[in-house]
């Protein structure tokens, strides 16, 4: 299915001033908390390349990991299955949960069956999947999808989160005061942890050499889901795999300093396999291709697999920030969502190409990632392709297409110094006509979707090169 493509999207989210409002002030307040924990670190950027060279050792042995995995987890008493696309990781999940004849589940770690649609397809047979992390909880009350990686409901204010706990949860009297509305969550949460038969939860990693599988999270609920219900079903993307225990020494102090800017995550749990008397005792492994073996095959594209969903990208994404995440048609939004969703969902695909242009090519996102993806890279080479796919279909029509025109020209200009100084000259007699006040603040055509949002500084009198060639004279 087509989904509306950023430009159509973003224009509609521009115009919500309380939603930028909102976004902005989380963003602003997550990424200066993670400076903070960041700046402690005095080998953080040997950490940095740490994580990225482990990542990408990873991704060179995916195959072989995969199957150590999968021994491992076998080994240890738990049940392995492969789900080549969405609809088979639902199917086999769906024919899991009913055998335990459920009317509902508890979730965790959700974004990996967000992007399936799991609750779609459990609803369809009667099973109500129940959202337990709490900002989780807050969009599958109000109907909403998640907006954010780590905050799903970022979008939403206190107020309007106490207003929807009072009808939802019947909360009468209740404060917007952060630890009240914790406390109502929590007890409504708490009488559903504790008549759970299933659990289902996403994974942070999970350990070839030992099957371990692991959930970091800040409130508790990962803990009561992963641990109280007699079935557990884990669903991971084939790619958050470490190699061994130890590697948890690099990825355990770049997770939680990179998304809630905190110096250890609160509530850690590890499990392998199935202990007897000890937690589930049924434990299956729903290992999630959907497109990522697509991604493992371009070798640029191939970084963002190395993603741990820590999020830090979208807190300092100028674009993010006053677009906010549902522009992104993505559970993936932000800079990670721009190169990840058009290579999951193919570049066939309109609106997920259109992704790979929400971007200002800052390079912010590069250099807070904890392993060093370079998304900014990544966004060009994904943008080439489409260009060359759309050479191929006959996308561009030389004739008409000023967008294409445009580029021919500025490609020819560049190519030669001569031309280009040229150009230079050009455009600073053609600008007499739009300068005003020092600033050129409405330019025509084409271009005026530049300068519709910001203005421009009017070339300079004098080039760089014109002025050191008469400072020699």
């Amino acid at each position: 299915m087509q989904t509306p493509t950023f430009e159509e999207s973003a224009k509609a989210y521009l115009s919500d001033t309380q939603l930028r409002r909102n976004i902005g002030h989380a963003t602003h307040t997550i990424r200066d908390k993670r400076q903070t924990v960041v700046d402690e670190m005095p080998d953080w950027e040997v950490l940095r390349e740490a994580g990225s060279s482990l990542k990408n050792r990873i991704m060179r042995h995916l195959d072989e990991y995969l199957l150590q995995l999968e021994a491992s987890v076998r080994q240890a008493g738990g049940h392995v299955h492969w789900a080549r696309e969405a609809e088979e990781a639902n199917r086999i999940i769906v024919d899991l949960v009913k055998e335990q004849q459920v009317e509902e589940v508890v979730k965790v770690k959700s974004i990996t069956t967000d992007e399936i649609k799991l609750n779609g397809a459990l609803a369809e047979v009667g099973v109500r999947a129940l959202e337990t992390d709490l900002a989780e909880l807050i969009v599958q009350l109000a109907g909403d999808e998640p907006s954010h990686i780590l905050v799903p409901a970022i979008h939403k204010n206190r107020a309007e989160i106490r207003e929807l706990f009072r009808k939802k949860l019947n909360r009468g009297e209740l404060s917007d005061r952060p630890e009240d509305l914790a406390e109502a969550a929590r007890l409504y949460l708490r009488k559903k942890f504790l008549s759970a038969k299933v659990g289902i939860s996403g994974a942070n990693f999970a350990v070839a050499d030992t099957g371990t599988v692991a959930v970091v999270e800040s409130e508790g609920n990962g803990r009561m889901c992963t641990t109280l219900p007699d079935t557990l079903i884990t669903v991971m993307g084939i790619e958050k795999l470490i190699p061994t225990w130890r590697d948890f020494e690099v990825f355990m102090q770049l997770l939680p300093r990179s998304s809630t800017a905190e110096r250890m995550n609160p509530y850690n749990s590890f499990w392998t396999g199935v202990t007897e008397g000890d937690g589930p005792q049924e434990f299956h492994l729903v290992l999630l291709d959907n497109g990522r073996t697509n991604v493992l095959a371009d070798e640029i594209g191939r970084q963002t697999l190395n993603c741990i969903r820590c999020s830090a990208c979208l807190n300092v994404c100028p674009v993010y920030e006053r677009t906010g995440g549902h522009a992104y048609h993505s559970v993936y939004p932000g800079p990670i969502g721009a190169i990840l969703t058009p290579q999951l969902r193919g570049l066939e695909d309109e609106g997920a190409a259109s992704l790979a242009y929400a971007s200002t090519l800052c390079g912010a996102c590069y250099e807070v990632c904890p392993v060093k993806i370079n998304i900014p890279d990544v966004l060009v080479h994904l943008r080439g392709k489409i260009v060359d796919r759309k050479k191929r279909e006959g996308g561009f029509k030389a004739k008409s297409d000023p967008e294409y025109i445009g580029m021919k020209l500025m490609a020819r200009a560049f190519k030669s110094r001569s031309r280009y100084e040229r150009a230079q000259k050009m455009a600073r007699v053609g600008q007499k006509f739009f300068v005003k006040d020092g600033t050129i603040s409405n330019l025509p055509g084409e271009l005026s979707g530049w300068t519709a949002m910001r203005d421009l500084k009017p070339i300079p009198n004098q080039t760089f090169r014109e002025w050191w060639g008469d400072r020699d004279e």
